[in-house]
C-alpha cells in the first residue's frame, strides 16, 4: 500500500460496472482520482503528461470492466503498486486488495504480444515495460485497441506505440489495426503466412485488417449515458 495523504478508494466502495449510472460513470471517476481531472481534460502536449495520461487511461479502462483492475490491466501486484507509487503518488489505491497473492497467469497469447512489444522498444525505464505487459493484456478484449485502453482516440495509440515501440510501429506502413498488425508480425517472425491472398485488398477481410476505428471512446460514451440518465432522472422529478 502506498503511504500517502490522499483520497482513498477502497474495493468494497467502488461500484461494480453496469450497476446503474455510478457504475457507468466509475471508469472517468478512476482516472480522475489518479489524474485529479477527467480525460477529457487531459493536457499531452509533453511526453512525460501523455505517459501518465495513458497509464491511467489503461486503469481506468480495466476498472470499468470488473473484477481485479491489476490483473485487468496486465500488471502484477507489484507492478501494480510501484506504478502507482511512481506516477501516482497522490492517490492512495489499496492494490493488494483487488489482487490475490496468487496472481493469474498470463495466457500464451497475451504472452507471445508482450514479448513481441518488449523486443521492439525504443523507451528505457519502466514505463515500457509496464506498457507491453498492458497492452498485451488489453488486447485480448473485444473492443478496437484504442478503446481497450481507454483512450479518447486512436492516433493517441499510434503516438504510444510510436514513442515506446517505435521499431515495430513504424512495420505498420498500410496503417493496418494494430491488433490484426500485432499478429502479423508475430507470425512473420515465425516464419508463418498469414493471409492466403498475395495482395490485401483482393482479401475478404480487408475490413478486418484495414477497416474505419475511429468513433467515440469507451469512457466518453459511459459519461454520456451517465449525463443523459441523470437529465432523464431531473425530468422525472425523481422518485417521488
Amino acid at each position: 500500500m502506498i503511504a500517502t495523504q490522499a483520497t482513498t478508494i477502497e474495493p468494497a466502495a467502488r461500484p461494480p460496472v453496469g450497476s446503474g449510472a455510478d457504475g457507468l460513470h466509475g471508469g472517468i471517476e478512476f482516472y480522475r482520482l489518479l489524474m485529479g481531472y477527467p480525460p477529457a481534460e487531459a493536457d499531452i502536449g509533453e511526453d512525460m503528461a501523455f505517459d501518465r495520461h495513458v497509464l491511467a487511461s489503461i486503469l481506468a479502462a480495466a476498472s470499468m470492466d470488473g473484477g481485479q483492475i491489476a490483473e485487468r490491466a496486465g500488471l502484477t501486484e507489484q507492478e501494480f503498486n510501484d506504478l502507482l507509487a511512481g506516477y501516482f503518488p497522490a492517490a492512495t489505491v489499496r492494490a493488494f486488495a483487488w489482487m490475490p497473492k496468487s496472481a493469474v497467469e498470463a495466457d500464451d497469447e497475451t504472452i507471445m504480444v508482450r514479448d513481441l512489444l518488449r523486443g521492439q522498444r525504443s523507451t528505457d525505464g519502466e514505463v515500457g515495460h509496464w506498457l507491453a505487459a498492458m497492452i498485451a493484456r488489453r488486447a485480448m478484449e473485444p473492443n478496437h485497441l484504442w478503446e481497450d485502453l481507454g483512450l479518447r482516440e486512436r492516433p493517441e495509440l499510434s503516438r504510444l506505440l510510436t514513442r515506446h515501440f517505435a521499431p515495430l510501429a513504424g512495420r505498420n506502413t498500410k496503417n493496418m489495426r494494430w491488433k490484426r498488425f500485432f499478429y502479423r508480425m508475430l507470425c512473420e517472425d515465425d516464419g508463418f503466412v498469414m493471409c492466403t491472398t498475395p495482395v490485401c485488398t483482393q482479401c475478404n477481410d480487408f475490413d478486418l485488417c484495414f477497416g474505419e476505428e475511429s468513433g467515440e471512446s469507451r469512457m466518453a460514451e459511459r459519461r454520456r449515458e451517465f449525463l443523459r440518465g441523470v437529465g432523464d432522472l431531473s425530468m422525472s422529478g425523481g422518485d417521488d
